[in-house]
């Protein structure tokens, strides 16, 4: 009876009749379940659309990460990944900086192995370098942990690029650094002939100095030019997992833009000294991750064949794979006999320099000698060369149309190589660069025919 009562009482007070009360809480009801539909199919609050992930997708991400779409929800871990990326390169650069000081510019100075001036001419601005990088890593490693205390566990809030424009004063040490790696290789190795001691001491510190991982000195002054080098690479990886309405996302394009055009600004001003090597071509190589070209390789080279620095044109360079057929096999079996195994190789031209304008030309002038260097991968942090240099003189190379994945190389009197790229299109460049200096410097040519190997006459290989 009361309930009744005060039911009665609560109709008469606001006026609603049944039937509209009945109408209106279907309406609340309606309204709730169509809250919950918006809710369900919301935004995503990175890119807008409404492809939220599945319930599982969201557990998957954390539970922040609920009002994110799979789409974003991926991106947003790429980009802390290649934050992270950034900043841990970052510091482990820094950390082959430190070993080169403590390891041996300290204990090289302190023993009197190298005079002061010599010690600047192999260490360059190493101090310089360190100063910078730990500024450099100090600010990103606070910029990590605030964002973490803050609970950004996505990192959404560093601000890579931001930060990288502040530091920009680090390119003209690299460059410095870079300008003058091609006296220091020099210098050390005339220092390492000439004194025992410093010998020893690069000998004994490579193979028993754990702190080294067995690698030598000339690796770890590479250290530099190979992070200066990978900048462009971390920062694409950056931006492409950063939405273009990301704060950060101007700052990190013109990042990359500035770091581009000082390392054309170092290879240009390579050229100008005069020395024969490059930082690696990023533009074109980025796409392959190739690590930049490595000085020591091309430094390995000049020195087997002994040519004159300013009179060597380094053609062609890279990984390689090379096999050693049985005589004629090749012909007959295609490349899937073959042994193969990873060298890299080197095409070195020695130019008559006729004038400046010459080198600088598409076209070279006299070619005085073109050779193969085929050097082994690494060991030990030491190249070694697989054999003498093939001279293209004494050289045919063909290629066989029924397998045309490979080149083969054939010295005369001597042995015979095939050769492949991972990439068909490069093994072709191969190929075409390669036949045309052997061909330009060929003794060979008026006897061809007289070779004993049947691919040498096929039409395929005539000029």
């Amino acid at each position: 009876g009361t309930r009744m009562r005060s039911a009665e009482v609560a109709r008469a007070d606001s006026g609603i009749g049944q039937t509209p009360a009945r109408k209106w809480r279907n309406r609340a009801s309606e309204t709730l379940s169509s809250l919950q539909a918006w809710e369900a199919h919301r935004p995503c609050t990175d890119c807008g659309e409404r492809d939220l992930p599945v319930e599982t997708d969201a557990q998957n991400c954390n539970q922040k990460r609920a009002d994110l779409c799979e789409k974003c929800c991926k991106r947003r871990t790429e980009r802390k990944e290649s934050v992270l990326e950034f900043v841990n390169t970052e510091a482990s650069y820094g950390e082959d900086l430190r070993i080169i000081k403590e390891e041996f510019y300290l204990p090289m100075q302190a023993a009197g192995l190298l005079s002061q001036e010599q010690l600047l001419g192999v260490f360059s601005n190493i101090q310089e370098l360190i100063d910078l990088n730990e500024n450099f890593l100090e600010i990103l490693q606070e910029e990590i942990d605030r964002a973490f205390d803050q609970s950004d566990d996505d990192l959404m809030t560093v601000c890579i690029g931001e930060i990288f424009l502040e530091f920009v004063n680090m390119l003209p040490a690299f460059q410095t650094y870079c300008l003058q790696q091609s006296s220091s290789v020099n210098m050390l190795n005339a220092l390492e002939k000439e004194k025992e001691l410093l010998r020893i001491f690069l000998n004994v510190s490579q193979n028993d100095n754990t702190a080294l991982r067995r690698m030598n000195l000339r690796s770890f002054l590479m250290a530099p030019l190979q992070r200066v080098t990978k900048y462009p690479l971390l920062l694409s990886r950056i931006i492409k997992a950063t939405t273009e309405y990301h704060p950060d996302h101007g700052s990190l394009r013109e990042a990359k833009s500035r770091i581009e055009s000082h390392l054309e600004h170092i290879n240009m001003k390579t050229k100008q000294e005069g020395n024969t090597w490059t930082l690696r071509s990023f533009r074109q190589d980025s796409k392959k991750k190739r690590e930049v070209i490595n000085i020591e390789m091309r430094e390995t080279a000049l020195k087997t064949v002994g040519w004159l620095r300013e009179e060597t044109r380094f053609v062609m360079e890279g990984p390689l794979q090379l096999a050693q057929p049985p005589d004629g096999q090749w012909v007959k079996k295609g490349s899937k006999t073959l042994k193969f195994q990873n060298m890299q190789v080197l095409l070195l031209v020695n130019m008559k320099r006729v004038s400046e304008s010459s080198l600088e030309s598409a076209e070279p002038g006299p070619v005085k000698d073109a050779v193969l260097v085929l050097i082994r991968d690494k060991n030990n942090g030491k190249f070694h060369l697989l054999r003498e240099p093939l001279r293209l003189s004494n050289c045919v190379v063909s290629t066989d149309p029924d397998c045309d994945d490979t080149f083969e190389l054939i010295e005369i009197r001597r042995e015979a190589f095939v050769f492949r790229d991972s990439d068909r299109a490069r093994t072709h460049h191969w190929f075409r660069q390669i036949r045309r200096y052997s061909r330009e410097l060929g003794s060979w040519k008026k006897r061809r025919n007289a070779l004993p190997n049947i691919m040498i006459s096929t039409p395929h290989t005539r000029p």
